[in-house]
């Protein structure tokens, strides 16, 4: 089934041009759409992949001349990326889970299953879970006793949701990720090497043997609503606590959140991310990929951190990060340059010394 060009223009709330009646099966980049397909050539850079292809009807920039392409209809996308996302949700079929429950799967009988569900095979659903109308939970999915899910939750391959943990409507959650396993807390009968040389910066009395006691997860996991969990994610339980996400906030695949962490609403934390226990970040926050928050310190709402970043102390609201350790981004972009200058430094220096004089590049004369 497909969707004419008014349709999906009317979706949008955008403008359309030409034969709207042109029914559209698909998306494609430029070069490479057919006859059904909507080629995406939201910005003029991607005009000219439009003579490779074969499309009839191209979603385009506003002010194109979608004549001159040859194109028999246009939607016109005044922020392209944007229009994206709604094209996309209108194509996307979402992942082929039958209606109803599969006679494979494993439901405790005092387990609430909201109205409209599809749970695949080889799931398998806890004592006093309640799931919210309308989910739909794919094959060798495992949630834990005592957990609540909300409305129109989408729960793919191989995820994990451990006790007692509790989400919002329409949560995401994208395969091998896990929620709710215990967090990471360890303890010695006498004071750590660790401990020592957090206070002392680097100082030890002595190296002694030393053992660890587990200190277990009594707490768990909340999150809000509109939050999506990439693949082999980890969200830990809190210590006594819930380690907790707000509403709107996406996790990109293998990001790590320690226990008893926050993350406000609306937050970004793309590939790799790990944030260490007991920290706190605030609203609409962006950590870019593999940036690393020391545990015990606040991210303030807005902060934007460039990738790589390692935050080892409290940012203030508003605050853009960049480097190792993490500082203004303008900071860190003067400090490279200053490193960068360093060899020629050095090459004076050593000129100056000997009594030789430098070439333009460098070089003794």
């Amino acid at each position: 089934m497909g969707h004419s060009i008014a349709e999906i223009a009317c979706a949008l709330g955008a403008e359309a041009a030409g034969d709207l009646s042109i029914v559209i099966a698909g998306a494609a980049e430029p070069a490479a759409a057919g006859p059904d397909d909507l080629a995406l050539a939201m910005d003029p850079k991607y005009a000219a992949g439009l003579a490779q292809g074969r499309a009839r009807a191209a979603l385009m920039w506003q002010g194109a001349d979608w004549q001159a392409q040859g194109l028999e209809a246009v939607i016109f996308a005044p922020r392209g990326r944007l229009a994206m996302a709604g094209l996309s949700a209108m194509i996307d079929p979402g992942p082929a889970i039958a209606p109803g429950i599969h006679p494979m799967t494993v439901i405790d009988p005092t387990a609430r299953i909201g109205a409209g569900a599809a749970i695949g095979p080889f799931v398998t659903i806890g004592a006093d879970v309640e799931i919210g109308p309308g989910a739909r939970i794919a094959s060798h999915v495992s949630i834990a006793a005592g957990s609540r899910i909300g409305a129109q939750a989408l729960i793919l391959e191989g995820v994990r949701i451990g006790a007692r943990v509790v989400i919002g409507d329409r949560f995401i959650a994208q395969p091998g990720a896990v929620i709710g396993a215990d967090g990471f807390s360890f303890v010695t009968p006498e004071k750590s090497g660790v401990e020592e040389i957090r206070q002392t910066l680097g100082q030890r009395a002595e190296i002694r043997e030393q053992k660890w006691t587990r200190i277990h997860s009594l707490g768990t996991v909340t999150i809000g609503d509109d939050v999506e969990i990439g693949a082999n994610a980890c969200i830990d339980r809190g210590t006594v606590r819930a380690t907790s996400i707000g509403s709107g906030t996406k996790l990109d695949n293998l990001v790590h959140i320690g226990h008893n962490v926050s993350v406000g609403q609306d937050c970004l934390l793309c590939g790799q991310v790990g944030i260490a226990g007991s920290s706190r970040i605030g609203d609409r926050v962006v950590l870019a990929g593999q940036v690393g928050v020391n545990d015990n310190i606040f991210v303030g709402d807005d902060v934007i951190a460039g990738g790589g970043s390692k935050i080892f102390t409290n940012a203030p609201k508003g605050r853009v990060l960049l480097g190792y350790p993490a500082v203004k981004m303008e900071t860190h972009l003067e400090m490279q340059k200053a490193l960068r200058r360093l060899p020629r430094m050095a090459a004076e220096m050593r000129s100056r010394k000997d009594g030789t004089e430098l070439s333009q590049d460098g070089d003794k004369d």
